[in-house]
């Protein structure tokens, strides 16, 4: 027979709108387990090697899922930095999704818990309060920490669309990744999704891990946020982490000379009439 733990964390992996098994500080390694699959199939390049249609896809589907995560779930979920139609909220937070890092409500939810409580004890991932790892990817490993706290997004709660994909979130990383396969066969899929999968997750992670720890401090903020150019460069913009953290409703986070590519991608949307609204920190 079947265990019934095994059962219901396999049913969780499809429909996240359920609680965790237990709401204590313990990793729940079966609903994990996707995430480290993800990781251990990368070492499948040494048989595959690295074809050239392979790698590209890798990297167009790096940028546009950094994209949809710097620009849609956080900017505009999280922060409502700018205003776009359901169409293409819905399209890039698709995208987003299949980035393999939950789902809109759930990311923007976090964030902004984030924001209030940054770097205090309450902060579910900060550096100076816990340990640099579980700030980098040890905190959304905790089963306490799989639910959506929805006082966080009542705003976003009239959206059934991103309620549905916040719910089954697992189901556009599976799509994205069998349209791999089908196309290109293994080598797509281990560098289109796996390769790039993982490598969005970490420069991701280290906006919570790294730019509270590397970097200048432009602004005298309540936390230890921090600019660091690299971490801007490989995040389309996140690394102003400091810029954002003084001003985080902006949606533009690099000031003045600071590259935030994000933001440019943003002011074309804005000339071709996608999102509008979009806005910045005061001049001064």
């Amino acid at each position: 027979m079947i265990n019934a733990k095994l059962l219901n964390s396999l049913y969780l992996w499809f429909d996240s709108s359920h609680k965790p098994l237990s709401t204590n500080n313990k990793i729940d390694y079966l609903r994990c387990l996707p995430f480290i699959i993800t990781h251990l199939a990368c070492f499948a390049v040494f048989w595959i090697g690295a074809p050239l249609g392979a790698v590209i896809t890798c990297v167009v589907a790096y940028a546009l899922r950094v994209f949809s995560l710097t620009a849609f779930y956080h900017r505009c979920f999280s922060h409502r930095a700018f205003k776009t139609s359901r169409t293409v909220q819905f399209i890039f937070a698709f995208i987003a999704t299949a980035a393999a890092q939950r789902g809109p409500l759930w990311w923007a939810a976090h964030h902004r818990h984030h924001h209030r409580y940054s770097d205090t004890e309450r902060d579910h991932h900060s550096p100076h309060t816990k340990s640099f790892w579980w700030s980098h990817c040890g905190w959304f490993l905790m089963a306490e920490n799989f639910n959506t706290d929805e006082t966080y997004i009542k705003d976003l709660l009239k959206y059934p669309e991103l309620r549905w994909l916040n719910r089954f979130d697992s189901l556009p990383p599976i799509i994205y990744g069998v349209a791999l396969f089908m196309f290109g066969g293994w080598s797509y899929l281990i560098w289109g999704y796996f390769i790039s999968t993982v490598l969005v997750y970490h420069v991701t992670f280290s906006i919570n891990s790294l730019a509270h720890k590397l970097g200048s401090r432009k602004f005298d903020t309540n936390d230890h946020s921090r600019n660091n150019w690299w971490l801007a460069l490989l995040t389309f913009g996140e690394g102003w982490h400091n810029n954002h953290h003084h001003y985080p409703s902006s949606a533009r986070q690099g000031l003045g000379y600071q590259v935030d590519i994000t933001y440019i991608i943003l002011r074309v949307m804005k000339k071709l009439g996608l999102v509008w609204d979009v806005r910045e920190a005061p001049a001064h």
